[in-house]
């Protein structure tokens, strides 16, 4: 078995095509090996459901709105009472707002990417890249996404998938680093698909066998393969192919595990459960999300769209700037709102009944907010500088607000936090000491995160 390292076998890749995925005849997730854990904090959060919404949803909008604003700046929607006397959301998030007493609001959240590639890969990694770059590419020398981290610090050894992402890729013209594993190795990336939940066939043809493929003949198929393997003298292991090994034994492991197909029969849910999340590809991903961490992922990440939005109604992410009259409040208040009040709450609550909520944490959040001054196209363009996240149980504290913004919402009043912030936060609910360092591919220590809130754990 090869160790995780940057070494490069350059020959393993025509083994690969030849031996690997010819000989098994299969397309396998990326289940890849993992090391185990030291000491840490405690574990608050076995599970982590990261909801990202791609785009960029708009602070004044929805949680941190300034209703005594100019009208230059405040929302033309309402704020409304919640659950939480301290706090007040849209008055479009009515289902939302009777279950702020378990959400955890942070509204000083505050980086510099004006630019979705460089701001969507700070807020999937918790570290900054190294420009501010729209043309930012996927690079082995960026950080690998939180679950990936996860899954080489702590990986379950209960037969489920430590990390989970789907149903899209994000991209901007180029796909977003961050989704994957990185330098630490093809053995941390997540199991990945792109088939949509809400599809009357859904399923996962990576966990199905070939028609007339056996697990025994499955199993054989892989001992030629390390046979191959060995008599090839694979001595460079390229980046890419680093891991290739873990990847078949996990993936071929889970092949054989019910508790892992189990987990992805969404149609076993009753027809109502499945109508409360909502008949849409989001609202399925999250009820999918909430069987997965039931079922003993430890990190499940749930993209809401794959493309930003911008000039589409009814599709697509949060990026709303108003082009060709597809202003803000024409989108927002009939598509992601709606989608966002009808599947957040049932999430909440569907974990809340069935005892999952505490030791579950939920994370709704963009790779930045909205101007605080509303455009020529009665819409908001990008902004980095202060903007809203939303976590639930999973530790935190409930019907709570962290950190403020100004009278604007244009950049924190008090208690700034940065995405490198956030993330020591995720892994010190998790009970990984946020000072943990790994290596990158040249040997070399980095953190993980910055400095966790300790103020919003409960």
């Amino acid at each position: 078995m090869q160790p995780d390292g940057p070494s490069s076998r350059l020959s393993r890749r025509k083994v690969i095509q030849i031996g690997g995925l010819g000989l098994l005849g299969l397309s396998l997730p990326k289940l890849l090996a993992a090391e185990p854990t030291g000491d840490g904090p405690r574990v608050r959060a076995k599970s982590v459901i990261f909801l990202f919404q791609w785009g960029g949803p708009s602070q004044l909008d929805m949680f941190d709105m300034k209703p005594t604003a100019p009208d230059t700046i405040r929302s033309p929607y309402q704020p409304i009472a919640t659950a939480a006397p301290e706090i007040q959301i849209c008055e479009h998030l009515p289902k939302l707002a009777k279950h702020m007493d378990k959400v955890c609001l942070i509204r000083s959240m505050t980086h510099t990417m004006k630019n979705h590639a460089s701001a969507g890969y700070y807020a999937i990694s918790g570290h900054a890249p190294p420009s501010d770059d729209q043309r930012l590419r996927d690079s082995l020398e960026l950080y690998p996404g939180y679950g990936s981290v996860v899954d080489h610090l702590a990986p379950n050894t209960n037969g489920m998938p430590t990390y989970v992402a789907y149903p899209h890729v994000i991209r901007d013209g180029s796909i977003v680093p961050g989704q994957h594993a990185s330098f630490l190795g093809k053995r941390h990336d997540p199991l990945f698909f792109l088939q949509d939940p809400n599809a009357a066939d859904f399923k996962l043809p990576e966990l199905s066998l070939p028609d007339g493929l056996s697990i025994e003949r499955l199993q054989r198929r892989r001992e030629a393969q390390r046979l191959i393997d060995a008599q090839a003298r694979l001595l460079d292991v390229s980046p890419a192919a680093q891991g290739f090994d873990e990847y078949y034994d996990k993936a071929i492991g889970m092949l054989t595990t019910d508790r892992v197909r189990r987990a992805f029969a969404i149609a076993d849910e009753p027809d109502a459960m499945r109508e409360r999340y909502g008949r849409t590809t989001y609202g399925q991903s999250c009820l999918l999300a909430r069987r997965l961490v039931e079922a003993g992922s430890k990190f499940v990440t749930v993209y809401f769209s794959n493309s930003i939005g911008g000039r589409k109604i009814g599709s697509g992410g949060w990026d709303t700037h108003g082009f060709d009259n597809t202003r803000m409040y024409k989108i927002v208040d009939k598509y992601h709102l709606p989608i966002t009040d009808q599947t957040l709450p049932t999430l909440l609550d569907d974990l809340e009944q069935r005892g999952l909520l505490d030791e579950t944490l939920v994370v709704w959040m963009g790779e930045f907010g909205r101007t605080p001054k509303i455009n020529k196209n009665e819409s908001r363009d990008h902004w980095p500088q202060c903007y809203t996240v939303l976590l639930a149980g999973g530790g935190v504290k409930g019907g709570y607000v962290y950190g403020s913004s100004d009278s604007h919402a244009m950049y924190p009043d008090e208690h700034p936090v940065k995405p490198e912030d956030l993330a020591a936060t995720l892994f010190y609910l998790m009970g990984i000491d946020p000072e943990t360092e790994i290596m990158d591919r040249n040997d070399r220590p980095l953190p993980i995160g910055g400095r966790p809130v300790l103020d919003v754990v409960s």
